[in-house]
């Protein structure tokens, strides 16, 4: 029953912002193209929160083993919900996006989305070449729970200066369950413990 609860507010969790965007009066002012990249915001945005639930083994119905598994996966959801999220907005306004990517945007939001971008592409690299170039573990995962980190805090605080199609409740709700499941499994898997070892 705890299982069924707990997987239950999850869904809500990231299902509501989604309902509540789809009923957004903003997104009668949208062309089409713009509408799927806000969504695939949306979803990328959604997926941070199961991620770090999934490196720390904490959904329910998985054990930790296919929960890394499964967090692979969904990490390149996200990272193609990312590139359709910014290929998107390219396609609608190409100067607002050059302006993004060079920080020179007058939008504070913007810079924000970038760092967690790039950050987040970062955490996707270090993910891809990781066996191939035998990384130790320590090493490995000091990097990418940085990369990682900077991702999570770049998106929330982009998502909450967005004036967009999100409710701001649920959005706030959403930014504060995926900084504390983040902090939560940092904190399980002892990443910065790691870190301080290397340097004695």
């Amino acid at each position: 029953m705890r299982r069924i609860f707990l997987s239950a507010a999850l869904v809500c969790i990231i299902v509501i912002p989604f309902v509540l965007a789809a009923n957004s009066p903003l997104l009668a002012w949208r062309d089409p193209i713009y509408i799927i990249a806000g969504f695939a915001g949306i979803l990328a945005f959604a997926l941070m929160l199961l991620q770090p639930l999934l490196a720390a083994g904490w959904l329910p119905f998985l054990d930790l083993a296919a929960g890394r598994r499964v967090h692979r996966w969904v990490g390149s959801v996200l990272i193609l919900a990312v590139v359709i999220h910014v290929g998107g907005l390219w396609i609608t306004s190409p100067p607002d996006v050059i302006d993004a990517l060079l920080f020179v945007s007058p939008t504070p939001f913007s810079n924000w989305g970038v760092i967690a971008m790039w950050a987040v592409f970062g955490a996707a690299f270090l993910a891809l070449v990781r066996r191939p170039f035998h990384l130790r573990i320590a090493t490995w995962r000091v990097g990418h729970t940085a990369l990682v980190s900077t991702t999570v805090i770049g998106s929330i605080l982009h998502a909450m200066l967005v004036d967009g199609t999100m409710e701001t409740n649920s959005k706030a709700v959403l930014c504060a369950f995926i900084l504390l499941a983040t902090v939560g499994a940092v904190a399980r898997l002892k990443v910065w413990a790691m870190m301080r070892r290397r340097r004695m």
